[in-house]
This record gives C-alpha cells, structure tokens and sequence, in this order.
C-alpha cells in the first residue's frame, strides 16, 4: 500500500476567461519515511500542491490519498509548516507549543503534556527563549517554534511550505541544518517545498521540479551518502554533478533571458556627459583607479559614544569593472554603497569616480535597491521616463521614448510597458528598477541586494538579465549580495568585508571565469568551485559575529577589466 499518492490530480482556480489551471495531471508516489523536495518557481502552484496534501484545498478532478484513503480535511498525522509563522502572539513559545501538545495529547496529565513541549522546544534549539513571546524572538527563532509545534502534534508526515524562504542566508542555514538533524532523529517523511536548489540536494532523498506550466518534471535521486555537511558538499563531486543537472533542467524549462531587440538605442548624450551605451570607448574618463575609495570610514554617534561602523575602507576599481561585496549582515556593504551613491555622508577618507569627489546624489550613479521604489499609480515606461527626461534634456521626446523602451525590452518587458507598477510581480517590478538604472547611462551603478526579495528561481532570471544588459554597456558596478553564487557569477572580483563594527575588507578574490557567463556553463567549469571555496571559507571564518584579523591587505588590479 503507498504511504502518500497523488493520482492524476487537477487542480484550478476562477471561472470561465478567468479560470486558471494550477496543477495539471499530477502523479505522484511518496513512501514511508522518504524526504521529498518539491522544487520550482514561484506561481507554478507548489503551495497548492501542499495545500492538497494537508486536506486544505481538494482536487478537482483526480485524488489524493493518505494509507490508502482519501485525504477530506486536515488532521494531525499531517503537520504542517507555513512559510509565515503564524504563531499567537499573546503566548509565549511554550504556550504555542502546547497548543500542538493539548490536542495531540489530551489524555496525558499536565506534567507529561509540558514535559513532551519541553522536549520538542529543546529539539529546536531554544529551551533558554521558552518564557519570551513572538515580538521577543528574531524571524529564524520565529520558525523554529512553528517547526516545534508541527513536530509536537506527532505527525506521520511532516509538511514544510518554503519554511524558510523568508530568513537570511545564514539563518536559513542554520536553521535548514536542524531541521535535518531533527529528521534524521526518527526518519519521519517529510515533503518540502523549496525555490533553492542547493536546500533540496541537502536534505531531500529525492527531488522532483514542479514545471511552470503546473506539470511534474523528471524526478532526481539524490544519492549523496546521509549525513551530508553544507561545508563538505561544495567539494563533493557527485553533488557538483547533481546541482549541474537540476540547475540546467530548471534554467531549461523556467529560465531564459526574456529580451526583445526590435529597437536600437539612440545617439543622444546624457547632463553627465558619458555617451550612450552601444559605444565601446568612451574619451576623457580615467581607466584605471576610476572609481576609488580611499581610506573611508562612517562613524555614527551614539549615546555611549561614536560608533565605527567602516574603517580604512580601501579600493580601487578600474573602469568597466564589476565588483560584488560580500559578507555578513551588519558588516558595512549597505553603508560603504549608499556613501558611494551620495546618500550617506563620508565620516572620514573620500570617494572618486572618474577623478572628481563624490558629494551628493547624482544621476551618474544609478542605485538599483532590494526594493524597487516604483510609483505604483505610474506604467512601466512612465517610471523609467522620469530618470530619463531629466537625464536627456537635448534629446528630443522621441528619443529619449527610444531610450526607455530599449532598456524596457532589454530586461524582457516589451510587451509590459504600459502596466502599472501595482499590477506586477516582485520580479517584474525588479526589472524596471534595472531598466530605470541603465537608462540613465550612468558612470555608476550601485545594487544593493537587488534580488535579495525575490526568491531563488526567480534570481536566477534577473541575475541572466542584469548580465545581458551590463555586457552591452560595461558600466562599472558594483553589487552587495550576501549570495555567494551570485558575487561569484557577476564579478570580476568578489571583495569580502569583516564583521561589524569597524568593519573593513578582510580579502578579495579575482574572478577569472569567461565572459559572457551563465549559470549553467559556469557550474561546470573546473575553477568554479575553488572561487566558491574561497568564499565560504572566508564566511564561515567570520560566522556569527567572529573578528578574526584579515590576512592581507587588498590589491588594486593592475590593467583594467576586459
């Protein structure tokens, strides 16, 4: 008898022209104690697929069955993780723990009920918070309760719906690392849902792709030995192969750079004088040391006294070169990037882009933020004409139109122009924001995150996007991630920074992979693991808050980046 089976399961939603098909002819068998990732992008209907499995939304056509009979409703064999975490915010972490334990166990006495709330509250690592209240805890606290609580209701199956996909990197590791011990406790199955490919070869047994048009893809064995170490896998060659072949299968069906290119861009200069994009050279700007932070350092004052943030920030970038910053939070790359912008005052030290001091915000620095600050009343086109006319203002109109729609089609939004910004994804508002950015053919452009609130699928398409535009243009650029793929793939150089305060660059590392890059031929490149050693390496040295001393002071390059 199956444990768990989907069988040409249909699900939709709406009616009539309005009616969208979600799940299309699912067939699925999940055994006992198996984990199983449920991988795919956002909107292809995973939730749903959950949904149907807790007993909160029933097929249309097709069934699902639980031991062999039909799943109607919720129960507590089925414990179930949302991606928010749903908690009561009057009760403290034991009282919403024992919630799950009062219904689970209603026969036990009071001392059983909140010794078993006891045990799964130390499962989850946080025995010393039981007594605070949800305002009290930080988000990965947050969903180790809603894990503990799924975890108290005893269940056959645990369902965990993208429980971490609102965390930071370093707290979703964590977290996702515990989670995985915790399984490993008692083999229970367990079915996650997740957007990241390197989330699912760590903990799934298998992984199958939900495809974008709400069918399954081929599934994946993940046949790397149990127990897996986060660390280890990134020289383990069998995990090398399988995040190839997951990653070229889910760029394959999912992601391509959704780029037009009926119009070409007009020869119109902008107030700053750099001509437009499609020339190569460009006279009178500096190559080397273009852009140059000398000696910087933000000092913010404080009650208890002046508070270091950056000190002896040093680097010299060459025109045309792509820089990531990387490391983790609170260690300054916000701030090093907003004072570049000219929307943070220097404390001490300077910066110089193409030889003259950076004092104030200028449209020669475009900034791409985590969020896109779109007007949401405002079209597509509307929102990046705003930059442009002010930008272009011996252009004519039809021109400086040309100029908008270029960069419009340039980032897949050829045929979106004229939505409202409210109407729009967080990833098609990302893609304005980027369009904006390059239509102001700025000397700089500055990203923040810019991906940092889409989840990973989804960044995948706009980091294919961003590089199709930025090797049109070869504008310098520098990006603060705290993805070590992407710093990876995007730079040239990968600059990490040491822990806050009085953070600094703790070392640098020179990209040397080919141009024009892709995610799939850059997993398989020899050298691209030892990049991304480095920088794990140098992360995991400065993990939860060490200051160890940086080993070596930076480098200028020496010619300018190609």
């Amino acid at each position: 008898m199956s444990f768990l089976t989907f069988n040409n399961v249909n699900k939709g939603f709406g009616e009539g022209l309005n009616r969208a098909e979600v799940l299309k002819d699912i067939n699925l068998d999940v055994k006992e104690g198996e984990f199983l990732a449920i991988l795919g992008f956002s909107g292809t209907g995973k939730s749903t697929l959950m949904n149907l499995v807790a007993g909160l939304e029933t097929p249309d056509t097709g069934s699902v069955t639980f031991k062999g009979a039909p799943v109607k409703g919720p129960g507590p064999e089925r414990g179930l993780v949302f991606q928010s975490y749903s908690l009561m915010p009057w009760l403290t972490v034991t009282g919403n723990v024992m919630l799950a334990v009062n219904s689970a166990f209603p026969k036990l006495s009071k001392a059983e009920r909140a010794e078993k709330a006891a045990h799964y509250i130390q499962m989850v690592g946080l025995s010393h918070a039981a007594s605070r209240r949800p305002a009290e805890l930080s988000g990965g606290m947050r969903q180790r309760v809603s894990v503990a609580r799924a975890l108290a209701l005893n269940p056959e199956v645990l369902l965990l719906d993208e429980p971490l996909s609102a965390l930071d990197a370093l707290t979703r590791a964590n977290l996702a690392d515990e989670i995985l011990t915790i399984w490993e406790q008692d083999k229970k199955t367990c079915i996650l849902i997740t957007n990241d490919v390197d989330e699912a070869i760590l903990l799934a047994d298998r992984i199958v792709p939900l495809n974008p048009d709400g069918t399954l893809g081929q599934p994946f064995v993940v046949g790397i030995p149990r127990p897996r170490d986060r660390m280890e896998m990134n020289t383990h060659e069998g995990f090398k192969a399988l995040r190839a072949e997951v990653t070229g299968y889910l760029m394959d069906v999912g992601v391509e750079a959704k780029v037009e290119g009926t119009r070409s861009l007009p020869d119109v200069t902008p107030i700053h004088g750099l001509p437009t994009a499609v020339k190569e050279a460009t006279k009178g700007a500096i190559e080397q040391r273009f852009l140059d932070f000398s000696q910087l350092h933000k000092v913010y004052p404080t009650p208890k006294g002046p508070l270091t943030v950056v000190e002896d920030f040093n680097l010299k970038m060459n025109r045309g070169e792509f820089i990531s910053l990387i490391g983790h939070s609170g260690c300054g790359k916000s701030t090093v990037l907003t004072m570049a912008a000219g929307l943070n005052e220097i404390s001490k030290g300077a910066i110089r882009l193409d030889g003259r001091h950076v004092q104030g915000a200028d449209p020669e620095r475009a900034v791409v933020f985590q969020s896109p600050n779109l007007f949401p009343w405002l079209s597509a086109k509307e929102n990046v004409a705003i930059g442009v006319d002010k930008v272009y203002p011996r252009a004519s109109q039809a021109e400086r139109q040309e100029v908008v729609e270029y960069y419009l089609e340039r980032v897949g939004l050829g045929d979106a122009m004229d939505r409202p910004a409210h109407s729009m994804s967080n990833g098609m508002k990302q893609r304005v924001g980027i369009a904006r950015a390059f239509a102001l053919s700025p000397k700089l452009l500055l990203l923040d995150e810019p991906f940092g609130m889409l989840d990973s699928l989804t960044r995948w398409e706009l980091q294919e996007v961003l590089m199709e535009v930025w090797s049109r243009t070869k504008v310098t650029a520098v990006c603060v991630t705290h993805d070590v793929d992407e710093a990876i793939l995007l730079a040239d150089r990968v600059v990490m920074m040491t822990n806050g305060p009085q953070a600094t660059i703790g070392k640098i590392v020179d990209v040397d992979l080919p141009r024009p890059r892709t995610r799939k031929a850059l997993l398989e490149h020899p050298d691209y693991y030892t990049y991304r050693q480095e920088v794990l390496d140098f992360l995991e040295e400065y993990e939860h808050g060490a200051k160890p001393k940086p080993k070596a002071e930076p480098q200028a390059p020496a010619v300018a980046a190609e």
